[in-house]
């Protein structure tokens, strides 16, 4: 399983995710950053940043 703490890019975020790999982790943020953050894409720069930080638990 890998995890993904939000607040590890956007401070004061407390949102976690958990998936089975990246990409199941990193969809689940897209839509987090778009419902919570008014994101309504996810800037490539911000994907490096939350793939960077995602960890395996």
């Amino acid at each position: 399983m890998k995890t993904f703490a939000c607040g590890d890019v956007v401070p004061g975020c407390t949102t976690t995710f958990t998936g089975p790999d990246d990409d199941a982790v990193l969809a689940q943020v897209a839509a987090h950053a778009a419902a919570d953050h008014g994101l309504g894409t996810v800037p490539p720069e911000l994907v490096d940043q939350v793939r960077a930080s995602i960890v395996l638990v």
